[in-house]
């Protein structure tokens, strides 16, 4: 089999698309590259769609927490401490379970016991919690100057929120919102471990590194691929934030521009 025909066979299996049954032996480099990039898709969806999600209830939760009325900041506070206090694997097992015993009493509550829902909700919850916190800190530094400039202005409530408040929130807050990004991408790899299951072995890019890792007892070829992919993805992400950090400081002169600075997290 031609490494064209292995793409065309595999390239979207892991959406149900293409050959339903996966190679049993003399796996191919091909064969490997095709299948974890496969799983790759999931990855993707579930980062491209926590974020997406996840930027709107942070924000809220930033300015949730930065408010004087105690039934606003106090929520929000326990809500940051409650998802950035207890570990994402955790996470993932209680509400698995939690989704389960309502399916019992209302099916309705299906889909939510699978992976592209149930994960996701678990995803975008942590992802809004860890950026509801770097969101406040931003809103904590914004100089009182431009606030009294905005003041002065005539401007209060939604129009100051809207064109003070909020774009210099989130030009402090960008770099640090980048890491969380690319850390939000690399922990997707924790739904395969997670209870949520693999519906028919359409599983992310880590079910089926493993998968050639088990079947060749041989981890150093699966692996060091998801590692690539996973390289290459945080690289379009550094690319895609960095333009936006640019937009986002357009106005300021060279010096004072923020800069983008990363940051390895090695831990949840």
């Amino acid at each position: 089999m031609s490494c064209l025909q292995t793409i065309q066979d595999y390239g979207l299996r892991s959406l149900g698309i293409g050959e339903r049954l996966l190679p049993k032996n003399d796996f191919t480099l091909c064969e490997q590259f095709t299948l974890i990039g496969s799983g790759m898709i999931w990855n993707v969806y579930f980062g491209i769609m926590a974020l997406a999600t996840g930027f709107f209830l942070a924000t809220a939760l930033a300015v949730g927490k930065a408010s004087t009325n105690k039934w606003l900041r106090k929520p929000s506070e326990w809500f940051i401490f409650l998802f950035r206090g207890s570990p994402l694997f955790i996470q993932f097992f209680f509400a698995y379970f939690f989704f389960l015993s309502l399916k019992k009493s209302y099916p309705m509550f299906d889909a939510f016991t699978s992976a592209w829902l149930g994960a996701l909700i678990v995803l975008f919850l942590n992802t809004a919690a860890y950026s509801g916190e770097i969101f406040y800190g931003a809103l904590r530094s914004i100089p009182k100057g431009d606030i009294e400039a905005a003041d002065a202005y005539g401007m209060t409530g939604w129009a100051r929120f809207r064109r003070i408040v909020w774009p210099t929130m989130l030009r402090l807050a960008w770099p640090a919102y980048t890491n969380e990004a690319i850390f939000l991408f690399h922990a997707t790899t924790l739904v395969f471990f997670s209870a949520f299951p693999a519906w028919q072995q359409r599983g992310d890019a880590l079910y089926y590194a493993s998968y050639f890792a088990d079947k060749t007892f041989n981890p150093f070829v699966p692996y060091p691929i998801l590692a690539f992919y996973f390289i290459l993805l945080t690289l379009v992400i550094v690319w895609g934030f960095g333009m936006i950090n640019k937009r986002l400081n357009r106005h300021l002169p060279a010096a004072r521009q923020t800069k983008m600075r990363f940051k390895l997290n090695l831990a949840r």
